[in-house]
């Protein structure tokens, strides 16, 4: 036992490293095709997209031979410093960091850069997983929630300080993972009805979203006079113009926010996907673009290489967040199709792995991570096919790009890790 306890490779699930070469493989194609130029030939430079992410990909194997190296033990252990650490790593780039399209995200090595936030998700992961895994944990009390919630927030919030708002928002994924541990789903739901009065206020403005909340609660009062007789004058008014008063609040908030702290662009952004705007040479010219590309590609699609509108360059910034517009173009709604099944096969995969896991530690981890890979999935493909505003979050193992792939890596192969270790004494 100690010995294929000593063995790196003993005891990993091969079908999540088969899924993973697949994803970072078929990846690599899309960014060759839609970075390559009729002047590039080598593939191994720094002077292509493309060369530079099959670097990336090459660096991938030691990053993997180390992740492996530590057992189970040490990231349990060492979860919460590895997490102060990253918090750390995001404060830096306060300091140090370089400021590319108006966010301060990235650390300059030469000619390497680094995004701390793609790799802060891991160890947030396991702090989140080492908290609540503890035997005195008790979610039903308040105070171990706030707890929960400040360990999930507090690099949502330094990120969201940079800014890159679209980073921030992955951290809304553990909600699943609280949930799975016995969060109440009153926080999903209210946050759910969050988005729906933060939407109602953008489409038809504060006012009205007030006076419409005001007459349903008129309406409310009249039907519980009637039906409540007597016990209507002993019913908890004051609660409910609290929440009156909470969920007003909320909505004149939105609205000063919106109107004032948001950015054009940001505005822009959500009024185009709200249908208050067309703006298709402009703030939406890229997912305008993404959209005829995708559609372009038909069943079938055009073939590798052989999307003109990819290899036209008619899509800004192909290469990264929206690189499903290549998939859709050249490999069609067969390719689209088969790319997210592959991501639904891992993601059950690591969720089936989870729930075998006699310690909770894993399983905890093993829902972070396929909440995340979910999260990153739906929004990146939702934000290129125009059902969601772009918010810059990439497509897990597919996007350009060495500190999302690296970030994922290392996501992913800590929970084979932790799941090659799951029937041994840790």
């Amino acid at each position: 036992m100690r010995q294929e306890r000593n063995n790196i490779f003993a005891g990993i699930d091969w079908l999540l490293v088969i899924l993973f070469v697949i994803l970072v493989g078929f990846g690599w194609l899309n960014i060759y095709s839609a970075s390559k130029s009729s002047e590039d030939v080598e593939l191994l430079s720094f002077t292509t997209k493309y060369g530079k992410q099959l670097i990336f990909i090459c660096l991938t194997i030691p990053l993997i031979i180390i992740i492996l190296f530590f057992n189970a033990k040490f990231y349990e252990k060492f979860s919460s410093i590895l997490y102060i650490v990253s918090l750390l790593s995001l404060v830096g780039l306060f300091l140090f960091g370089k400021t590319i399209n108006g966010a301060t995200s990235w650390y300059n090595f030469g000619v390497l850069g680094l995004q701390p936030s793609e790799f802060v998700k891991a160890f947030t992961a396991l702090a989140v997983a080492k908290l609540i895994s503890d035997r005195q944990y008790n979610f039903k009390l308040v105070k171990n929630q706030i707890k929960a919630f400040v360990v999930i927030f507090t690099p949502a919030l330094l990120i969201t300080l940079q800014p890159d708002v679209g980073s921030a928002l992955i951290y809304l994924a553990f909600f699943f993972v609280l949930h799975r541990e016995g969060l109440t789903l009153n926080y999903i739901i209210l946050g759910a009805l969050a988005i729906v009065l933060f939407i109602s206020t953008i489409l038809f403005g504060s006012v009205w979203v007030l006076s419409i909340l005001f007459l349903l609660i008129t309406i409310f009062t009249i039907y519980a006079a009637y039906r409540g007789g007597k016990r209507f004058l002993r019913f908890n008014w004051y609660k409910v113009l609290g929440v009156y008063l909470i969920v007003g609040l909320f909505i004149l908030g939105t609205g000063f926010a919106y109107n004032n702290v948001f950015k054009q662009h940001h505005r822009d952004r959500f009024e185009i996907l709200l249908g208050l705007k067309k703006d298709n040479q402009g703030i939406g010219y890229n997912s305008h673009q993404s959209e005829l590309t995708i559609s372009s590609g038909g069943f079938g699609g055009k073939g590798f290489l052989k999307g003109d509108l990819t290899q036209g360059d008619f899509v800004p910034e192909q290469h990264t967040d929206y690189i499903f517009s290549v998939i859709g173009e050249e490999w069609g709604f067969l390719g689209s199709s088969f790319v997210i099944i592959l991501f639904m096969l891992m993601m059950y995969r690591v969720i089936y792995l989870a729930e075998t896991h006699t310690n909770k530690f894993g399983r905890i981890y093993g829902y972070s991570l396929a909440s995340i890979l979910f999260f990153h999935v739906i929004v990146n493909i939702g934000m290129v096919i125009g059902l969601l505003p772009t918010v810059g979050i990439p497509l897990p193992f597919f996007s350009y790009g060495g500190s999302a792939l690296w970030g994922f890596t290392i996501l992913l192969f800590i929970f084979i890790r932790l799941d090659a270790h799951k029937n041994y004494d840790w």
